[in-house]
């Protein structure tokens, strides 16, 4: 092999492994996962352990208010749009004016355009 390509090749995997020790040094010792919100909760959402103990106990969920509970806000979460919607209203737009043709009414046909039918009146 060439020595050229050999050094080529050593330049472009230290090139590699020094952008991952970057990589890795800006990343920091892992403080900012302690502060993520998933960890307070550390077995899941309460909703969501609420509902699989409601899973686990199986027919005899249906009797139990907090089950009744999480499966209410479970649904309202679920079903709640995104941004509130007014029923069957159509969103106003403003159309552009200045692309738009200017009313005319219609001019009749000349007596020389009867003879002459594929020339264009001005």
């Amino acid at each position: 092999m060439d020595l050229k390509i050999a050094a080529r090749i050593t330049a472009v995997l230290a090139l590699g492994a020094a952008m991952t020790a970057a990589t890795m040094a800006l990343r920091g010792d892992g403080s900012q996962d302690a502060s993520s919100p998933r960890s307070a909760y550390p077995g899941g959402e309460p909703a969501k352990v609420e509902l699989a103990r409601c899973r686990a106990i199986g027919m005899a969920a249906v009797n139990d208010e907090a089950c009744r509970r999480a499966w209410a806000e479970s649904r309202r979460r679920f079903l709640q749009p995104s941004r509130p919607i007014a029923p069957n209203a159509a969103p106003w737009i403003e159309k552009d004016q200045s692309r738009m043709l200017p009313l005319q009414p219609p001019t009749p046909p000349r007596a020389e355009d009867r003879f002459h039918p594929e020339t264009v009146a001005p």
